[in-house]
């Protein structure tokens, strides 16, 4: 699966104040609830269960919140860059910076695995993490992450 099938411009955001995890988690339901025909209540509810079973922060700054929805009828990404880093409970302790959020069908168990190998790969090479970083605005932070390696 390429990126850019799940993740679209209107998803990509740059600069977000985050202030905990928590109110990040909330904030990305009210984002992809305005973009989506998907409930922000139940995208913060089925993400913070999520992170009750273990922390979602992958390392290097990066956190990569899942969670499959009863609503969701296809696979639906979203990529926050974060205007300052917070706590996630990372498994490396480092906060994070970047998170990309992936919603899936809730039957979609072999394709939400699928697609978490292939952010956790993308994620994983230190050049994109840094142009994604550096990137400054939402346009260019969704264009490197779907063009760079062929996303």
């Amino acid at each position: 699966m390429l990126i850019k099938q799940i993740l679209s411009p209107e998803l990509t955001f740059s600069g977000v104040d985050g202030g905990s995890k928590k109110r990040v988690l909330e904030l990305i339901g009210n984002l992809i609830a305005q973009h989506t025909p998907l409930d922000a209540d139940a995208i913060y509810e089925s993400l913070l269960a999520r992170e009750k079973l273990g922390s979602t922060g992958f390392g290097n700054g990066i956190a990569i919140p899942h969670c499959r929805l009863e609503q969701c009828t296809e696979a639906v990404g979203a990529l926050l860059q974060l205007s300052s880093e917070i706590d996630f409970d990372s498994l490396d302790g480092a906060p994070v910076d970047l998170i990309f959020v992936l919603l899936v069908p809730h039957e979609a168990t072999e394709q939400h695995l699928q697609i978490l190998k292939t952010l956790a790969e993308r994620l994983d090479q230190e050049e994109l993490r840094e142009a994604l970083r550096r990137a400054p605005d939402a346009q260019t932070l969704y264009q490197i992450m779907v063009n760079d390696s062929g996303a």
